[in-house]
């Protein structure tokens, strides 16, 4: 069972991971796309937070934030080399396209009334851009902003490195790095190299950087509730049920999941990735945590240990297996990113699917469990479990209205990612309320 379980862990591992990023992002020969008259490929996007020292010249100063690329290097084929013959000053042209989310629109032809990225004839004409690069339409409250970095191929040249070079930023806001190009042909270009985003902090992402305190926070919060806990089942472990047990365990990888959570993203401020063995661990404690807490549940509303005899029975000990493998394949999925659109989403609707039958299970076990304490005139018990009850359905509630908030809102307005950082914890102190 165990070689069983250590090879399942082991192909979810190697079919989502690809590397482990943070505020380092490696590209190994990237394809660029087609987008309307030009090709491109989105090097990042993410939270930062504006330099503090913008008078000192730029330096990897704590204080000082930007985005620097690094060892950049396009590629292209030998056909591609040999065919360029265009006499456009821009042939052979690939430009780092650096802009904040308020100024996608003067990035391409938004501005100009076109679907087209690259500057056509006719505006070229009219004076409105220069033939053969992206389109862009300066912001007038920063005329440098959104930023162009220009790198050219000489003829018969199959690879080009882009220049060293840091893009400082000033304001706080969410950035976007884009390489593209204009040069038809250039199709079939890659990208090699990294950029590396740094925030006035650390190399934290800046919608992110709020969670490091908070999972200390919360991992002294668990430690003191581990001092009551735990002194009181050893005192009395000769009267102990499996449930004081299955408490035991939810609160001791509660407490493993956040230690390692916190290590992994004062890891990732200070070095700019975060270790992949961390942040695999933190995933599988996550994902053991809510099988236990989800059976913790199951135990409790069907009165197991405290109105009858009992404890988990293989139907649930099957569910929640079931359970910590859809979480952790969708914890590494979301972690790492590399699967496809198709099975994020069947990975997402087997969770929903899964949380439904927990709680349909969960309400129709406290149903029966209150009918048979009523039957039985069970008072003092009978007003515990309706406690019980009301405080799950609040749970349930706030569960919903959160979803809502998270998919409806905090998704569709980016401008919100500096408060981003609340959905997480919303869910991190329902659990811990529910627990106590």
């Amino acid at each position: 069972m165990g070689n069983l379980w250590a090879t399942l862990v082991f192909f979810l591992m190697g079919s989502l991971i690809d590397s482990a990023d943070g505020s380092i992002h490696e590209y190994n020969n990237q394809s660029f796309t087609k987008i309307a008259n030009a090709r491109y490929y989105v090097a990042g996007s993410e939270g930062i937070y504006g330099s503090e020292f913008l008078d000192t010249p730029q330096a990897q100063l704590k204080g000082n934030s930007f985005i620097r690329f690094d060892d950049i290097t396009f590629v292209r084929s030998k056909e591609s080399a040999s065919k360029q013959n265009s006499t456009l000053a821009t042939a052979g042209l690939v430009e780092a396209i650096v802009f904040e989310a308020k100024q996608q629109d003067r990035v391409g032809g938004s501005f100009f009334k076109t679907e087209d990225m690259c500057c056509t004839p006719k505006l070229a004409d009219a004076g409105s851009c220069n033939l053969g690069e992206v389109m862009i339409s300066a912001d007038p409250n920063d005329p440098e902003w959104p930023k162009r970095i220009p790198t050219f191929f000489k003829r018969g040249e199959e690879e080009v490195m882009m220049s060293p070079e840091a893009v400082t930023i000033k304001k706080t806001g969410w950035y976007t790095v884009y390489f593209m190009t204009c040069d038809p042909e250039l199709d079939g270009t890659t990208v090699r190299g990294r950029t590396v985003w740094k925030n006035r902090g650390g190399y934290l992402q800046g919608e992110k950087a709020p969670l490091m305190k908070f999972y200390a926070s919360m991992l002294l919060a668990y430690v003191v509730l581990g001092l009551v806990w735990f002194p009181k089942v050893a005192q009395y472990w000769k009267d102990g049920i499996q449930l004081h047990s299955q408490i035991s365990l939810v609160i001791a990888f509660s407490m493993g999941e956040l230690a390692f959570r916190y290590f992994e993203f004062a890891y990732l401020d200070s070095a700019g990735t975060s270790p992949m063995e961390v942040t695999v661990w933190a995933i599988t404690l996550s994902s053991v945590r809510k099988a236990l807490s989800r059976l913790l549940l199951l135990v409790i509303s069907s009165g197991y240990g405290i109105v009858t005899l009992g404890g988990i029975t293989l139907r649930m000990l099957l569910i929640g297996v079931l359970c910590f493998v859809i979480s952790e394949s969708l914890g590494l999925a979301t972690e790492y990113g590399n699967i496809s659109e198709n099975g994020m989403n069947f990975l997402m609707l087997s969770w929903a699917i899964l949380e439904i039958c927990f709680l349909k299970w969960i309400f129709r076990s406290l149903w029966k469990t209150l009918k048979k304490l009523k039957l039985n005139k069970n008072i003092a018990k009978l007003q515990l479990y309706k406690k019980f009850a009301a405080v799950l359905v609040i749970m349930v509630v706030l569960n919903l209205f959160w979803i809502y908030v998270e998919l409806y809102i905090y998704d569709s307005i980016r401008d919100l990612w500096q408060s981003k950082w609340i959905i997480p914890v919303f869910w991190y102190l329902l659990s811990y309320l529910l627990l106590v």
